[in-house]
Protein backbone atom coordinates (compact mmCIF):
# COMPACT_ATOMS: atom_id res chain seq x y z
CA UNK A 1 0.00 0.00 0.00
CA UNK A 2 1.32 3.42 -0.98
CA UNK A 3 0.97 5.81 1.96
CA UNK A 4 3.15 8.65 0.66
CA UNK A 5 0.37 11.18 1.23
CA UNK A 6 -0.11 10.16 4.88
CA UNK A 7 0.46 12.61 7.70
CA UNK A 8 1.23 11.24 11.20
CA UNK A 9 -2.46 11.69 12.02
CA UNK A 10 -3.35 9.69 8.91
CA UNK A 11 -1.12 6.86 10.13
CA UNK A 12 -2.76 6.88 13.54
CA UNK A 13 -6.21 6.89 11.94
CA UNK A 14 -5.39 4.11 9.49
CA UNK A 15 -3.86 1.77 12.07
CA UNK A 16 -6.57 2.58 14.63
CA UNK A 17 -9.40 1.81 12.22
CA UNK A 18 -7.70 -1.35 10.91
CA UNK A 19 -7.50 -2.60 14.51
CA UNK A 20 -11.27 -1.99 14.72
CA UNK A 21 -11.00 0.43 17.61
CA UNK A 22 -13.77 3.02 18.13
CA UNK A 23 -13.33 5.88 15.68
CA UNK A 24 -14.80 8.50 18.01
CA UNK A 25 -11.72 8.14 20.26
CA UNK A 26 -9.58 9.69 17.51
CA UNK A 27 -11.13 13.03 18.39
CA UNK A 28 -9.22 12.95 21.68
CA UNK A 29 -5.80 13.01 19.98
CA UNK A 30 -3.80 16.20 19.52
CA UNK A 31 -0.52 15.94 17.58
CA UNK A 32 1.80 18.92 18.04
CA UNK A 33 4.00 19.64 15.03
CA UNK A 34 6.60 21.73 16.83
CA UNK A 35 9.78 20.73 14.97
CA UNK A 36 11.20 18.81 12.00
CA UNK A 37 13.54 16.18 13.43
CA UNK A 38 15.51 13.00 12.61
CA UNK A 39 17.68 13.75 9.53
CA UNK A 40 16.84 11.12 6.94
CA UNK A 41 15.18 10.78 3.58
CA UNK A 42 12.75 8.41 5.33
CA UNK A 43 9.95 9.74 7.54
CA UNK A 44 11.40 8.60 10.86
CA UNK A 45 9.81 11.57 12.65
CA UNK A 46 6.41 10.54 11.30
CA UNK A 47 6.92 7.00 12.64
CA UNK A 48 8.03 8.31 16.03
CA UNK A 49 5.09 10.64 16.61
CA UNK A 50 2.42 8.33 15.21
CA UNK A 51 3.55 5.15 17.01
CA UNK A 52 3.87 6.86 20.40
CA UNK A 53 0.50 8.56 19.85
CA UNK A 54 -1.17 5.25 19.00
CA UNK A 55 0.05 3.63 22.21
CA UNK A 56 -1.03 6.57 24.37
CA UNK A 57 -4.46 6.89 22.76
CA UNK A 58 -5.01 3.14 23.19
CA UNK A 59 -4.07 3.45 26.88
CA UNK A 60 -6.54 6.31 27.27
CA UNK A 61 -9.22 4.25 25.49
CA UNK A 62 -8.70 1.31 27.85
CA UNK A 63 -8.99 3.63 30.85
CA UNK A 64 -12.24 5.05 29.51
CA UNK A 65 -13.61 1.52 29.15
CA UNK A 66 -12.73 0.74 32.77
CA UNK A 67 -14.33 3.89 34.14
CA UNK A 68 -17.15 4.16 31.59
CA UNK A 69 -16.13 7.72 30.79
CA UNK A 70 -15.12 9.61 27.68
CA UNK A 71 -11.58 9.21 26.34
CA UNK A 72 -9.31 11.89 27.85
CA UNK A 73 -7.30 14.18 25.60
CA UNK A 74 -3.90 12.86 24.47
CA UNK A 75 -1.05 15.16 23.41
CA UNK A 76 2.16 14.11 21.62
CA UNK A 77 4.72 16.63 20.35
CA UNK A 78 6.84 15.70 17.33
CA UNK A 79 10.19 16.83 18.76
CA UNK A 80 9.70 15.04 22.08
CA UNK A 81 8.69 11.85 20.21
CA UNK A 82 11.85 11.99 18.11
CA UNK A 83 13.96 12.41 21.25
CA UNK A 84 12.26 9.44 22.88
CA UNK A 85 13.11 7.34 19.81
CA UNK A 86 16.73 7.88 20.91
CA UNK A 87 16.21 7.56 24.67
CA UNK A 88 18.85 4.85 25.16
CA UNK A 89 21.44 7.29 23.77
CA UNK A 90 20.30 10.41 25.59
CA UNK A 91 20.42 9.55 29.28
CA UNK A 92 23.13 10.61 31.72
CA UNK A 93 24.08 8.42 34.70
CA UNK A 94 26.15 10.11 37.41
CA UNK A 95 27.08 12.85 34.98
CA UNK A 96 28.29 10.48 32.23
CA UNK A 97 26.67 9.56 28.91
CA UNK A 98 25.91 5.89 28.21
CA UNK A 99 28.78 3.75 26.94
CA UNK A 100 28.48 2.14 23.53
CA UNK A 101 26.69 -1.21 23.43
CA UNK A 102 28.44 -2.17 20.17
CA UNK A 103 31.29 -4.66 20.12
CA UNK A 104 34.71 -4.20 18.54
CA UNK A 105 34.45 -6.29 15.36
CA UNK A 106 30.90 -5.61 14.15
CA UNK A 107 29.47 -3.10 11.72
CA UNK A 108 29.87 -2.91 7.95
CA UNK A 109 32.48 -5.12 6.24
CA UNK A 110 33.40 -5.49 2.57
CA UNK A 111 33.00 -8.94 1.04
CA UNK A 112 34.20 -10.44 -2.25
CA UNK A 113 31.05 -9.23 -4.01
CA UNK A 114 29.58 -6.51 -1.80
CA UNK A 115 29.12 -5.84 1.92
CA UNK A 116 27.69 -7.37 5.08
CA UNK A 117 26.75 -5.92 8.45
CA UNK A 118 27.70 -7.85 11.59
CA UNK A 119 26.08 -7.53 15.02
CA UNK A 120 28.48 -8.33 17.87
CA UNK A 121 26.99 -6.79 21.00
CA UNK A 122 26.48 -10.21 22.61
CA UNK A 123 29.56 -12.39 23.31
CA UNK A 124 28.00 -15.54 21.87
CA UNK A 125 27.22 -13.83 18.57
CA UNK A 126 30.78 -12.50 18.38
CA UNK A 127 32.29 -15.94 19.12
CA UNK A 128 30.07 -17.67 16.58
CA UNK A 129 31.11 -15.16 13.91
CA UNK A 130 34.78 -15.70 14.73
CA UNK A 131 34.34 -19.48 14.47
CA UNK A 132 32.83 -19.12 11.00
CA UNK A 133 35.82 -17.03 9.98
CA UNK A 134 38.32 -19.43 11.58
CA UNK A 135 39.65 -16.79 13.97
CA UNK A 136 40.46 -16.80 17.67
CA UNK A 137 38.65 -14.88 20.38
CA UNK A 138 41.25 -12.10 20.38
CA UNK A 139 40.97 -11.36 16.66
CA UNK A 140 41.10 -7.72 15.66
CA UNK A 141 38.61 -5.92 13.44
CA UNK A 142 41.31 -5.78 10.75
CA UNK A 143 41.75 -9.56 10.86
CA UNK A 144 37.99 -10.05 10.70
CA UNK A 145 37.77 -7.74 7.70
CA UNK A 146 40.43 -9.69 5.81
CA UNK A 147 38.62 -13.00 6.33
CA UNK A 148 35.26 -11.56 5.34
CA UNK A 149 36.78 -10.43 2.03
CA UNK A 150 37.08 -14.13 1.16
CA UNK A 151 33.29 -14.61 1.34
CA UNK A 152 30.40 -13.68 -0.92
CA UNK A 153 27.84 -11.67 1.04
CA UNK A 154 24.86 -14.02 0.81
CA UNK A 155 27.02 -17.08 1.51
CA UNK A 156 28.30 -15.54 4.74
CA UNK A 157 24.79 -14.43 5.69
CA UNK A 158 23.47 -17.97 5.16
CA UNK A 159 26.30 -19.52 7.17
CA UNK A 160 25.66 -17.06 9.98
CA UNK A 161 22.01 -18.10 10.11
CA UNK A 162 23.08 -21.73 10.40
CA UNK A 163 25.81 -21.14 12.97
CA UNK A 164 24.29 -18.72 15.47
CA UNK A 165 26.07 -15.58 14.29
CA UNK A 166 24.17 -12.42 13.31
CA UNK A 167 25.30 -11.16 9.91
CA UNK A 168 23.22 -9.75 7.06
CA UNK A 169 24.08 -8.99 3.45
CA UNK A 170 23.76 -5.37 2.35
CA UNK A 171 21.04 -5.21 -0.30
CA UNK A 172 19.34 -2.63 -2.47
CA UNK A 173 15.56 -2.26 -2.53
CA UNK A 174 15.48 -4.14 -5.83
CA UNK A 175 17.40 -7.07 -4.36
CA UNK A 176 15.30 -7.16 -1.19
CA UNK A 177 11.99 -6.97 -3.05
CA UNK A 178 12.90 -10.18 -4.92
CA UNK A 179 13.74 -12.02 -1.70
CA UNK A 180 11.18 -14.60 -0.46
CA UNK A 181 11.20 -13.07 3.01
CA UNK A 182 10.24 -9.65 1.66
CA UNK A 183 7.18 -11.22 0.05
CA UNK A 184 6.19 -12.93 3.33
CA UNK A 185 6.00 -9.73 5.41
CA UNK A 186 2.52 -8.38 6.01
CA UNK A 187 1.63 -4.92 4.74
CA UNK A 188 0.03 -4.07 8.10
CA UNK A 189 2.52 -3.76 10.99
CA UNK A 190 0.41 -5.22 13.85
CA UNK A 191 -1.08 -8.71 13.88
CA UNK A 192 -3.88 -9.00 16.45
CA UNK A 193 -5.73 -12.33 16.56
CA UNK A 194 -8.33 -13.63 18.98
CA UNK A 195 -7.12 -17.13 19.88
CA UNK A 196 -9.63 -18.22 22.52
CA UNK A 197 -13.10 -17.30 23.65
CA UNK A 198 -13.85 -16.03 27.15
CA UNK A 199 -16.20 -13.56 28.77
CA UNK A 200 -15.31 -9.85 28.93
CA UNK A 201 -12.75 -9.30 31.66
CA UNK A 202 -11.24 -6.29 33.45
CA UNK A 203 -9.18 -6.72 36.66
CA UNK A 204 -11.10 -5.49 39.70
CA UNK A 205 -9.11 -2.41 40.69
CA UNK A 206 -10.55 0.79 42.09
CA UNK A 207 -9.08 3.75 40.23
CA UNK A 208 -8.83 7.24 41.68
CA UNK A 209 -9.39 10.31 39.54
CA UNK A 210 -5.87 10.72 38.17
CA UNK A 211 -4.69 7.10 38.40
CA UNK A 212 -2.61 5.80 35.52
CA UNK A 213 -4.49 4.05 32.73
CA UNK A 214 -3.11 0.56 33.38
CA UNK A 215 -2.97 0.40 37.16
CA UNK A 216 -3.69 -3.18 38.22
CA UNK A 217 -2.65 -4.69 34.86
CA UNK A 218 -0.02 -7.42 35.30
CA UNK A 219 2.64 -7.95 32.67
CA UNK A 220 5.41 -10.54 32.40
CA UNK A 221 8.15 -9.45 30.02
CA UNK A 222 10.91 -11.76 28.74
CA UNK A 223 13.11 -9.71 26.45
CA UNK A 224 16.47 -8.15 25.70
CA UNK A 225 17.95 -5.29 23.65
CA UNK A 226 15.48 -2.50 22.63
CA UNK A 227 12.25 -3.34 20.79
CA UNK A 228 10.30 -5.59 23.19
CA UNK A 229 11.69 -3.72 26.23
CA UNK A 230 10.28 -0.49 24.76
CA UNK A 231 6.84 -2.12 24.74
CA UNK A 232 7.12 -3.12 28.40
CA UNK A 233 8.51 0.28 29.35
CA UNK A 234 5.62 2.03 27.57
CA UNK A 235 3.01 -0.03 29.39
CA UNK A 236 4.84 0.66 32.66
CA UNK A 237 4.62 4.40 31.95
CA UNK A 238 0.85 3.96 31.89
CA UNK A 239 0.85 2.18 35.25
CA UNK A 240 1.14 -1.55 34.53
CA UNK A 241 2.96 -3.79 37.02
CA UNK A 242 5.75 -5.09 34.75
CA UNK A 243 7.95 -7.95 35.93
CA UNK A 244 10.95 -8.14 33.62
CA UNK A 245 12.30 -11.70 33.47
CA UNK A 246 15.92 -12.15 32.45
CA UNK A 247 18.06 -15.27 32.45
CA UNK A 248 21.15 -15.66 34.65
CA UNK A 249 22.69 -17.72 31.82
CA UNK A 250 22.40 -15.03 29.12
CA UNK A 251 24.48 -11.84 28.80
CA UNK A 252 22.86 -8.47 29.39
CA UNK A 253 23.49 -5.03 27.89
CA UNK A 254 23.78 -2.63 30.85
CA UNK A 255 24.13 0.45 28.64
CA UNK A 256 20.65 -0.18 27.22
CA UNK A 257 19.10 -1.58 30.38
CA UNK A 258 19.62 1.60 32.41
CA UNK A 259 17.06 3.32 30.19
CA UNK A 260 14.78 0.44 29.21
CA UNK A 261 14.37 -0.96 32.73
CA UNK A 262 12.53 2.12 33.92
CA UNK A 263 9.13 1.25 35.37
CA UNK A 264 9.93 -2.45 35.75
CA UNK A 265 10.70 -4.83 38.56
CA UNK A 266 13.44 -7.31 37.71
CA UNK A 267 13.53 -11.06 38.32
CA UNK A 268 16.02 -13.63 37.06
CA UNK A 269 14.77 -17.11 36.14
CA UNK A 270 16.39 -19.91 34.16
CA UNK A 271 13.38 -21.57 32.52
CA UNK A 272 15.43 -24.69 31.79
CA UNK A 273 15.40 -25.36 35.53
CA UNK A 274 12.07 -26.93 36.58
CA UNK A 275 11.70 -24.82 39.71
CA UNK A 276 12.30 -21.56 37.81
CA UNK A 277 9.95 -22.53 35.01
CA UNK A 278 7.31 -23.34 37.64
CA UNK A 279 7.71 -19.83 39.09
CA UNK A 280 7.25 -18.31 35.63
CA UNK A 281 4.15 -20.38 34.94
CA UNK A 282 2.72 -19.37 38.31
CA UNK A 283 3.11 -15.69 37.34
CA UNK A 284 1.54 -16.29 33.94
CA UNK A 285 -1.54 -17.93 35.47
CA UNK A 286 -2.60 -14.57 36.88
CA UNK A 287 -0.93 -12.24 34.36
CA UNK A 288 -2.83 -10.09 31.88
CA UNK A 289 -0.04 -9.92 29.31
CA UNK A 290 3.02 -11.95 28.38
CA UNK A 291 5.59 -10.08 26.25
CA UNK A 292 8.41 -12.05 24.71
CA UNK A 293 11.16 -10.94 22.34
CA UNK A 294 12.78 -14.22 21.40
CA UNK A 295 12.78 -15.89 18.00
CA UNK A 296 9.48 -17.45 16.84
CA UNK A 297 9.01 -20.94 18.28
CA UNK A 298 11.97 -20.69 20.68
CA UNK A 299 9.71 -20.33 23.74
CA UNK A 300 7.08 -22.62 22.25
CA UNK A 301 9.71 -25.36 22.35
CA UNK A 302 9.79 -24.82 26.13
CA UNK A 303 6.03 -25.29 26.43
CA UNK A 304 5.36 -21.55 26.45
CA UNK A 305 3.31 -21.18 23.27
CA UNK A 306 0.23 -18.98 23.23
CA UNK A 307 -1.97 -22.04 22.85
CA UNK A 308 -0.46 -23.75 25.89
CA UNK A 309 -0.49 -20.69 28.10
CA UNK A 310 -4.10 -19.75 27.39
CA UNK A 311 -5.24 -23.22 28.44
CA UNK A 312 -4.42 -22.30 32.04
CA UNK A 313 -5.13 -18.56 31.68
CA UNK A 314 -8.00 -17.97 29.25
CA UNK A 315 -7.67 -14.18 29.69
CA UNK A 316 -4.00 -13.96 28.71
CA UNK A 317 -2.68 -11.72 25.94
CA UNK A 318 0.52 -13.12 24.38
CA UNK A 319 2.62 -10.52 22.55
CA UNK A 320 5.70 -11.41 20.51
CA UNK A 321 8.38 -9.27 18.89
CA UNK A 322 10.48 -10.81 16.12
CA UNK A 323 13.03 -9.61 13.60
CA UNK A 324 11.51 -10.86 10.36
CA UNK A 325 7.94 -11.90 11.23
CA UNK A 326 6.13 -15.14 11.88
CA UNK A 327 6.07 -16.35 8.26
CA UNK A 328 8.62 -16.92 5.51
CA UNK A 329 12.03 -18.60 5.26
CA UNK A 330 13.65 -16.14 7.69
CA UNK A 331 10.93 -16.34 10.35
CA UNK A 332 13.14 -18.23 12.79
CA UNK A 333 16.29 -16.17 12.24
CA UNK A 334 17.96 -13.81 14.67
CA UNK A 335 18.00 -10.17 13.70
CA UNK A 336 18.41 -6.66 15.01
CA UNK A 337 17.44 -3.19 13.84
CA UNK A 338 20.82 -2.49 12.23
CA UNK A 339 20.68 -5.74 10.26
CA UNK A 340 17.13 -5.15 9.05
CA UNK A 341 18.25 -1.72 7.84
CA UNK A 342 21.09 -3.39 5.92
CA UNK A 343 19.35 -6.38 4.36
CA UNK A 344 16.14 -4.56 3.35
CA UNK A 345 17.71 -1.83 1.22
CA UNK A 346 17.22 1.04 3.67
CA UNK A 347 20.95 1.70 4.17
CA UNK A 348 21.71 1.60 0.45
CA UNK A 349 18.79 3.89 -0.38
CA UNK A 350 19.93 6.40 2.27
CA UNK A 351 23.48 6.41 0.90
CA UNK A 352 22.29 6.88 -2.69
CA UNK A 353 19.95 9.73 -1.81
CA UNK A 354 22.60 11.45 0.32
CA UNK A 355 25.08 11.03 -2.56
CA UNK A 356 27.81 9.75 -0.28
CA UNK A 357 30.68 7.60 -1.48
CA UNK A 358 29.96 5.21 1.37
CA UNK A 359 28.01 2.07 0.38
CA UNK A 360 25.59 2.45 3.30
CA UNK A 361 24.11 5.19 5.46
CA UNK A 362 22.22 4.32 8.66
CA UNK A 363 19.03 5.89 9.96
CA UNK A 364 19.47 8.55 12.68
CA UNK A 365 18.20 6.18 15.37
CA UNK A 366 17.09 2.58 15.94
CA UNK A 367 13.77 3.48 14.34
CA UNK A 368 12.57 -0.09 13.76
CA UNK A 369 13.31 -1.07 17.37
CA UNK A 370 11.42 1.87 18.81
CA UNK A 371 8.62 1.81 16.25
CA UNK A 372 8.10 -1.91 16.84
CA UNK A 373 8.07 -1.41 20.61
CA UNK A 374 5.36 1.26 20.53
CA UNK A 375 3.31 -0.64 17.95
CA UNK A 376 3.57 -3.82 20.03
CA UNK A 377 2.34 -1.82 23.03
CA UNK A 378 -0.50 -0.51 20.83
CA UNK A 379 -1.48 -4.05 19.84
CA UNK A 380 -1.43 -5.14 23.49
CA UNK A 381 -3.59 -2.20 24.53
CA UNK A 382 -6.02 -2.89 21.70
CA UNK A 383 -6.23 -6.49 22.92
CA UNK A 384 -6.82 -5.32 26.51
CA UNK A 385 -9.67 -3.11 25.27
CA UNK A 386 -11.20 -5.93 23.23
CA UNK A 387 -10.86 -8.34 26.15
CA UNK A 388 -12.64 -5.79 28.35
CA UNK A 389 -15.50 -5.21 25.91
CA UNK A 390 -16.03 -8.47 23.98
CA UNK A 391 -13.83 -10.97 25.84
CA UNK A 392 -11.26 -13.44 24.58
CA UNK A 393 -7.58 -14.26 24.74
CA UNK A 394 -5.38 -12.64 22.10
CA UNK A 395 -2.09 -13.02 20.31
CA UNK A 396 -0.20 -9.92 19.13
CA UNK A 397 2.78 -10.03 16.76
CA UNK A 398 5.00 -7.22 15.50
CA UNK A 399 8.31 -7.48 13.64
CA UNK A 400 11.18 -5.13 12.89
CA UNK A 401 10.85 -5.95 9.20
CA UNK A 402 7.14 -5.16 9.31
CA UNK A 403 7.88 -1.73 10.76
CA UNK A 404 10.53 -1.24 8.06
CA UNK A 405 7.93 -2.04 5.41
CA UNK A 406 5.49 0.45 6.92
CA UNK A 407 8.13 3.19 7.11
CA UNK A 408 9.08 2.57 3.49
CA UNK A 409 5.42 2.78 2.43
CA UNK A 410 5.27 6.33 3.79
CA UNK A 411 7.57 7.49 1.01
CA UNK A 412 10.56 9.81 1.38
CA UNK A 413 11.30 13.48 1.66
CA UNK A 414 12.27 14.99 -1.72
CA UNK A 415 15.92 15.38 -2.60
CA UNK A 416 18.12 16.11 0.39
CA UNK A 417 15.49 18.03 2.32
CA UNK A 418 15.09 15.25 4.87
CA UNK A 419 18.73 15.52 5.87
CA UNK A 420 18.21 19.15 6.91
CA UNK A 421 16.05 18.11 9.85
CA UNK A 422 17.07 18.70 13.45
CA UNK A 423 19.38 16.13 15.02
CA UNK A 424 20.22 15.29 18.63
CA UNK A 425 23.73 14.20 19.51
CA UNK A 426 24.06 14.78 23.27
CA UNK A 427 21.86 14.97 26.33
CA UNK A 428 22.60 18.71 26.45
CA UNK A 429 20.62 19.03 23.20
CA UNK A 430 17.46 17.68 24.84
CA UNK A 431 17.57 19.00 28.42
CA UNK A 432 13.94 20.16 28.25
CA UNK A 433 12.79 16.55 27.79
CA UNK A 434 14.80 14.99 30.63
CA UNK A 435 13.87 14.17 34.22
CA UNK A 436 16.29 13.47 37.08
CA UNK A 437 15.72 10.50 39.41
CA UNK A 438 17.74 8.59 41.99
CA UNK A 439 18.45 4.94 41.19
CA UNK A 440 20.49 2.15 42.76
CA UNK A 441 23.16 2.99 40.17
CA UNK A 442 23.21 6.69 41.05
CA UNK A 443 21.61 9.82 39.63
CA UNK A 444 19.85 9.21 36.32
CA UNK A 445 18.77 11.95 33.91
CA UNK A 446 16.64 10.36 31.20
CA UNK A 447 13.97 11.17 28.64
CA UNK A 448 10.42 11.58 29.93
CA UNK A 449 7.62 9.83 28.06
CA UNK A 450 6.52 11.93 25.10
CA UNK A 451 2.78 11.36 25.54
CA UNK A 452 0.61 13.36 27.91
CA UNK A 453 -2.94 12.42 28.88
CA UNK A 454 -5.07 15.18 30.37
CA UNK A 455 -5.97 14.57 34.01
CA UNK A 456 -4.04 11.28 34.12
CA UNK A 457 -0.57 10.49 35.43
CA UNK A 458 2.01 9.22 32.93
CA UNK A 459 5.59 8.21 33.73
CA UNK A 460 7.79 5.75 35.58
CA UNK A 461 7.78 5.20 39.33
CA UNK A 462 10.27 2.31 39.54
CA UNK A 463 13.86 3.12 38.62
CA UNK A 464 16.57 0.77 37.24
CA UNK A 465 18.18 -1.66 39.67
CA UNK A 466 20.50 -4.69 39.45
CA UNK A 467 19.03 -7.63 37.55
CA UNK A 468 17.21 -10.14 39.73
CA UNK A 469 16.64 -7.64 42.53
CA UNK A 470 12.92 -8.42 42.99
CA UNK A 471 10.82 -11.44 43.88
CA UNK A 472 8.42 -13.08 41.36
CA UNK A 473 5.19 -11.94 43.02
CA UNK A 474 2.63 -9.36 41.92
CA UNK A 475 2.08 -6.06 43.64
CA UNK A 476 -1.13 -5.86 45.65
Amino acid sequence: MDRQHFTPLDSVTYIWKTLNLPEEALGSLHLINDAECCPSSFKVDHLAQSSIALSALAAALFRSARLQTSVPKVHVAAEHACVEFQSERMYVLNGKPPPSSWGTIGGLHKTADGYVRMHDSFPNHRLNALKILGLGEDATREAVGKRILEWNSVDLESEAFRSGAVIAALRSFEQWDEHPQAKAISDFPISLIRIAGSSPYIPLVTLSGDDKCLRGIRIVEMSRVIAAPVAGKTLAAHGADVIWITSPTLPDLPALDRDLARGKRTVQLDIKRPEDKARLLELLKTADVFIQGYRPQSLASQGLSAAELTKTNPNLIVASLSAYGQEGPWAGHRGFDSLVQACSGINVAEAERYATEDPARVLPCQAFDHGAGYLLATGILAALYKRATIGGAYEVNVSLAGVMKYLRSLGRYPGKTGYERKDFNRSEDVEQFLETRDTEFGELKAVRHAAQIEGVKVGWDTMPKPLGNDTPVWLK
